[in-house]
């Protein structure tokens, strides 16, 4: 028999903010506590002296440092409390005046309790005045180191927070534009089959079916506003587009495709060629007699391997100033060029590109650049 012995390993977890902080402030009395026992020890003297300077640290700090774990959830409280420096200063001055007495309070007890009661007076009466000054001095470090990380988790929390709200922000306007867009789209398609079942029924009953294909690609499109396609299939759903467009517009409409193979399985957001496309012949081919031509092509950038894109036609053009201004100014096929340019800005974080080439007879050009993930 095959006998296999399987060794489940714990996942690694990093240790939480509050224990690296724990873990810290362990170290920091450590290191003191070091400190203290090379400046008590006299190596010249032998190894008593330094059993003594141990001795010595172990007994003077053990007390701050268990007191100093009490600084933490009184800074913590504080931080709380909206209280101005008069207020502050006052609750500070109070909280070392009492962390010295219990500092005080430690030692006369560890006095008692190792070498009697007179020991203990004696303690009490010579190192009041010096345990009220050491105490001053040792809370004000604790306390305003405590209150730095403090602040410094306020500000990272108020930074994830703010993130956080931007990033749901961005999502839903995106989500917003992508559904500006997709009703677009299906008015002006509705619009055209509408007029094609009065010229020609069959042409139009052949458009449906094309109709149906292009539906079914925008109600999947509706299901994450940030979801990729590839290139492949959103030339497919531009070639429907233009398939019924053809059936309206006949011989007027021409066609030149330049997509380069290695570009098909490339991704872009849902949408993204049309509404340039429906820009072309709305405002380029349909207001001519003799059409025009539509010219969209895709390659790779060779340096940046990002995908450029660009959909022109030969039309009339226009004056490239008209196209500055709100989103609400500047139309592209009823769809502010501002709202496309906006789209991009969210889905790719500024790093997609929107660039017009026009002018009066010259036509209308829009180059994409698209980041890919390699």
């Amino acid at each position: 028999m095959d006998q296999r012995i399987v060794i489940n390993k714990a996942p690694y977890k990093p240790s939480s903010p509050q224990r690296r902080f724990w873990l810290a402030y362990t170290g920091i009395c450590l290191l003191t506590w070091s400190l203290y026992i090379l400046a008590g020890t006299d190596h010249q003297r032998g190894p008593w002296l330094l059993w003594s300077a141990v001795y010595e640290a172990t007994l003077t700090l053990w007390a701050p440092m268990l007191l100093g774990t009490l600084v933490w959830p009184w800074m913590g409280w504080l931080q709380g409390r909206a209280l101005g420096i008069t207020g502050q200063l006052a609750l500070h001055s109070l909280a070392a005046l009492l962390f010295s007495a219990c500092w005080l309070g430690a030692d006369v007890a560890l006095a008692g309790l190792l070498f009697g009661k007179e020991h203990a007076r004696a303690t009490l009466e010579q190192a009041a005045a010096w345990r009220l000054i050491t105490g001053l001095f040792v809370y004000v470090p604790l306390a305003t180191g405590f209150a730095a990380v403090l602040n410094a988790r306020q500000a990272r929390a108020s930074a994830i927070a703010a993130a956080q709200a931007e990033s749901a922000l961005a999502r839903a306007e995106l989500a917003a534009i992508s559904g500006k867009l997709n009703p677009h789209f299906l008015f002006n398609t509705l619009n055209s089959l509408i007029a094609l079942t009065r010229k020609d029924a069959k042409a139009a009953e052949q458009a449906l079916m094309r109709f149906s294909d292009m539906l079914r690609y925008v109600l999947a499109s509706k299901r994450s506003s940030t979801e990729r396609v590839s290139l492949r299939e959103e030339l497919d759903f531009v070639r429907d587009f233009l398939a019924l467009e053809s059936l309206r517009l006949g011989a007027r409409l021409k066609l030149s495709w330049e997509i380069a193979e290695e570009t098909l399985d490339d991704e872009l957001p849902p949408l993204t060629l049309q509404p340039l496309v429906e820009n072309s012949i709305v405002h380029g081919i349909a207001p001519r007699l003799q059409g025009g031509t539509i010219s969209i092509s895709a390659r790779r950038d060779a340096l940046s391997h990002d995908l450029n894109l660009s959909v022109g036609d030969d039309g009339a053009g226009c004056d490239p100033l008209s196209l500055e201004g709100p989103p609400s100014e500047a139309k592209l096929g009823g769809i502010g060029l501002g709202t496309l340019r906006r789209r991009f800005q969210l889905d790719y974080e500024g790093r997609a590109r929107l660039q017009i080439h026009t002018a009066p007879g010259a036509g209308f050009r829009v180059d994409l650049r698209i980041p890919q993930t390699l």
